[in-house]
């Protein structure tokens, strides 16, 4: 495998940045299906997958998100061509069979409640990472967020499911004249050390 080049690299990371004013373009769902595929790709604890994302584009789908984000989501949301409810799925290991056959995971999550609730929330934030990842890399820009309330998400797109709300993320193509300066990163001594 070789290194990515820099143009790669910029569009994913260097000149990535988090959007909060869109462009009126349209995101066909057959490029978040595109997303979708590339970023469940990404490694997760025995391919457990537990990832479930609800793409809300429709009007009537904003008019129900609406009421759980706080005020100052509300625009940016609002204008924004997608939103993906990034949410995991509590039940994720009923198809550990199916992800991970070679041996029984299954056994490991039923009844373990602790277990579940950690893998589920760890790995569906993993996937999330990645789906911002690859909308980067398939020429979408991202604006994540929380500011919400998780259980009226919960209740008003997941009631009577094991699937719960992690984070927001809207999707679409971003105003580069709304951006502010990025700002500051930690430096490599400041966050990471080598033992």
């Amino acid at each position: 495998m070789t290194e990515a080049d820099d143009p790669t690299l910029a569009r994913i990371f260097r000149a990535g940045r988090t959007y909060t004013a869109w462009q009126r373009r349209p995101v066909e769902a057959s490029l978040l299906r595109e997303v979708w595929d590339l970023a469940r790709l990404g490694p997760t604890s025995a391919n457990s997958s537990p990832a479930r994302i609800v793409f809300v584009i429709s009007a009537e789908a904003k008019a129900r998100l609406k009421p759980s984000l706080i005020a100052g989501n509300v625009d940016k949301t609002m204008s924004a061509p997608a939103t993906a409810i990034i949410a995991h799925d509590l039940k994720f290991y009923d198809r550990l069979p199916e992800l991970f056959p070679h041996t029984d995971a299954l056994s490991w999550f039923v009844g373990n409640d602790r277990l579940i609730e950690t893998t589920a929330f760890r790995n569906g934030s993993l996937q999330g990472a990645y789906f911002i990842l690859a909308a980067r890399a398939l020429g979408l820009d991202c604006g994540p967020m929380s500011g919400f309330d998780n259980a009226m998400v919960d209740a008003e797109f997941f009631s009577g499911t094991s699937i719960r709300s992690n984070f927001l993320c809207n999707i679409g193509y971003g105003d580069p004249d709304s951006l502010r300066p990025r700002g500051p990163r930690l430096e490599f001594d400041d966050a990471c050390s080598v033992v």
